[in-house]
């Protein structure tokens, strides 16, 4: 495969996931992972290193009378490679203007509700109490519109808290490359961009409308992040819109691409499935809490370094009971609109938050159950 030299020092093949993406089959790929047996799950279990295929095996029914044997084996994994700890992170939202139709998402253009930019004031004022807290590990969130909330407005926010917070990481419409390489420079350490679904069909149905209508663009944007140098990609899909197992498969197809393509960079994986909102899109596919512990449980099988992140969006009792199986981040206290902390606590939220116990209240259920919080995952120094 030909080669390209990258600024970032890699040597990038001249391809993206895309090339390897369009040589599966969905249909296909959902009846290899619902014909596989105990056998094949029982192989996955045995191997000291686990394949693409085994991972097919562990999110397959086959699967299910092993959840337990999974869990004690992840969490046997976690401890060993991150020991007895947990980060803490918080997601701050600076906008709800999107240019976006999205079917399961409250801030979808056609939903009629008012529309909020943070200033620099109320972001500061958003900064500091998210600060107070305790927080060092800042998630910055906005709809997707360009230009209103483009590069240029997020370069401002971080230059506006980048003394405050150790780590700042942004969740916003996909980018150029250079973009990213811009706001690296101002102190971005981390991007999260979910496919939302693989599913390329679907995927057209729930984003008929705006930039995120171009499902290749999308798909395309962690190699955009890999060449620019981002410290640390997020992945991860909607559960609820499509088949949660092929959703799954490839975005475990496509972790395992970018680690070997841009093998500098760290990777994390979330969880999100489909919470009320405005606008009320029920899920295709339900996704069970037990399906959701098999899932995170394959994934640490099958990767002992990729960071795993629960959210606000699963009940407490879930997350209680979730946080010593292989997750290693979690938020807590979490606002999703904007200036929802303190600027404007009555404005519309994305989606509803479903664990709503304070800072306090998390971090005080972490250290009840033998885990030690860690608020940043990394010094300035380091880098």
């Amino acid at each position: 495969m030909k080669k390209i030299k990258s600024d970032t020092g890699y040597q990038i093949p001249d391809t993206t996931f895309k090339n390897i993406f369009k040589t599966y089959n969905w249909d296909k790929t959902l009846e290899d992972i619902y014909s596989k047996r105990e056998g094949d799950v029982l192989k996955a279990l045995s191997n000291k290193h686990r394949s693409i295929e085994d991972f097919k095996a562990l999110i397959s029914p086959a699967a299910k009378p092993f959840i337990e044997h999974m869990a004690q084996m992840s969490s046997q994994i976690t401890k060993k490679r991150f020991g007895n700890t947990i980060q803490m992170y918080a997601p701050m939202y600076l906008s709800n203007e999107c240019q976006n139709i999205c079917t399961y998402c409250g801030f979808s253009m056609t939903n009629k509700i008012p529309r909020r930019t943070l200033n620099d004031t109320e972001i500061l004022k958003e900064a500091d109490f998210l600060k107070d807290k305790g927080y060092d590990h800042i998630l910055l969130v906005t709809g997707e519109a360009n230009k209103t909330v483009g590069v240029d407005y997020i370069g401002n926010a971080i230059d506006l808290i980048r003394d405050k917070f150790a780590n700042i990481s942004m969740e916003v419409q996909p980018m150029d490359q250079t973009d990213y390489e811009f706001l690296k420079s101002k102190g971005l350490y981390a991007v999260l961009v979910y496919q939302e679904t693989y599913h390329q069909e679907e995927y057209k149905k729930h984003h008929p409308k705006g930039r995120k209508s171009n499902f290749d663009y999308r798909l395309e944007t962690p190699d955009r992040l890999g060449r620019a140098g981002i410290h640390k990609i997020g992945l991860g899909a909607l559960f609820g819109l499509e088949d949660w197992r092929a959703d799954s498969f490839f975005t475990a197809l496509h972790l395992k691409y970018l680690q070997k393509t841009y093998w500098k960079t760290k990777y994390s994986i979330s969880f999100p499935r489909l919470r009320p909102h405005s606008g009320g899109l029920e899920p295709k596919v339900e996704m069970t809490d037990s399906d959701l512990v098999q899932l995170i449980c394959a994934y640490r099988l099958l990767d002992e370094d990729v960071e795993l992140s629960i959210s606000t969006r699963e009940r407490e009792v879930f997350r209680d009971n979730i946080v010593n199986l292989g997750i290693t981040s979690i938020s807590a206290e979490s606002k999703t609109n904007p200036g929802g902390y303190v600027v404007e606590p009555s404005s519309l939220e994305q989606f509803e938050i479903s664990d709503e116990r304070s800072t306090e209240q998390i971090t005080a259920m972490l250290q009840q159950k033998g885990l030690d919080v860690v608020w940043k995952d990394w010094d300035k120094s380091w880098l």
